[in-house]
């Protein structure tokens, strides 16, 4: 009896134990988990391009008529300058091209300037069509129209000292950032893609023939695009060919220099490909004496071209040598450029 009551006793033990601690076999045990949301820093509102100004600000005073034409001159300018650093990127300094203009300059200059000229931010530019300084005009003051013109082959220039007025010009120390466009650059400038036509050719003609080329030409007086860098150490065809063999490292810097190959090898690559038109600029110039001594170092520099520039593209672009120079026709006296016009 006192036994059996000792083994139910600890039966009952046995039994509450296994109550209080219960072990369940692995497979039975459940696993939770539990996701609690820590708070952290505030994200970053930082915006790297925030405030960036992409396209060229046109002024109010720009009617719809101009803006539209001065917006399609922007495009043209970037199809430009993109293209020259493009052709520059696949050659190098193996162009025949490249070496014509900038000599045994590095290339990585003449690719920075063309870039920005695509891609440098806008902000404080503005292109503007009013007449803020009087330039547009000149009122009672000579000036020349340099704009040349192509007719029937001859090249017309007005050196006659009529008040003409100018196609626009940067507003310097009055504004530095500010560009005037004057109402007869809406009459006289072509569009990119009449390049080669109308008797235009490189050597012969102006830089300022084209939208492109003169909004270009204006960018670079603006510290965004030039960094006051860029200078007007030659100013034309045969000057820029000779700074080329005699200071490579102002033709980089040089713009006239950097217009002229923009648009040769537009003119060689895209407009007429593998023909172009370099051309010839006319003799009897007064800087033939001053150019002639760097005729061989600069048409040297156009041999031993790679591969994918062909022999033909060498003669073509040697053909004009330095003493045969911009010039105008024997009724008109020889003129030079101003950074205005």
């Amino acid at each position: 009896m006192h036994l059996t009551a000792l083994a139910v006793s600890l039966a009952l033990l046995a039994a509450s134990g296994s109550l209080a601690s219960p072990t369940l076999p692995l497979h039975a045990r459940e696993v939770v988990t539990v996701t609690r949301t820590v708070a952290g820093p505030a994200a970053t509102s930082y915006d790297w391009a925030n405030g960036a100004t992409p396209d060229f600000p046109i002024h109010p005073s720009c009617n719809a008529t101009e803006r539209v034409q001065l917006e399609r001159a922007f495009a043209e300018t970037i199809k430009l300058a993109q293209h020259a650093k493009e052709h520059v990127l696949r050659f190098g300094n193996s162009s025949a091209f490249y070496t014509k203009y900038f000599g045994n300059a590095p290339t990585a200059e003449p690719i920075g300037w063309f870039d920005k000229v695509v891609s440098a931010d806008r902000g404080g530019m503005w292109f503007r069509c009013d007449n803020p300084d009087g330039n547009c005009e000149q009122e009672g003051k000579q000036c020349f129209f340099f704009m040349k013109r192509f007719i029937e082959g001859r090249i017309i220039s007005r050196t006659d000292g009529d008040i003409i007025g100018w196609g626009g010009h940067w507003r310097g120390e009055n504004a530095t950032l500010e560009t005037v466009i004057c109402p007869l650059s809406y009459s006289t400038r072509w569009p990119l893609e009449a390049m080669c036509g109308n008797g235009y050719t490189v050597a012969g003609g102006a830089t300022n023939a084209y939208w492109a080329s003169d909004i270009m030409h204006r960018l670079f007086h603006v510290y965004n695009v030039g960094e006051g860098t860029i200078e007007h150490y030659a100013d034309d065809y045969a000057a820029c060919l000779a700074l080329a063999a005699s200071n490579p490292e102002e033709a980089v810097r040089n713009s006239d220099t950097l217009q002229y190959f923009a648009l040769d090898v537009y003119a060689w690559d895209v407009a007429l490909p593998g023909e172009g038109c370099t051309g010839k600029a006319p003799e009897g110039s007064s800087s033939a004496a001053a150019t002639g001594s760097a005729t061989s170092s600069a048409s040297s520099s156009t041999t031993g071209i790679a591969g994918s520039m062909s022999a033909e593209a060498s003669s073509i672009i040697a053909s004009p040598t330095l003493a045969e120079v911009q010039t105008t026709t024997s009724d008109a006296a020889a003129v030079s450029y101003p950074h205005t016009e």
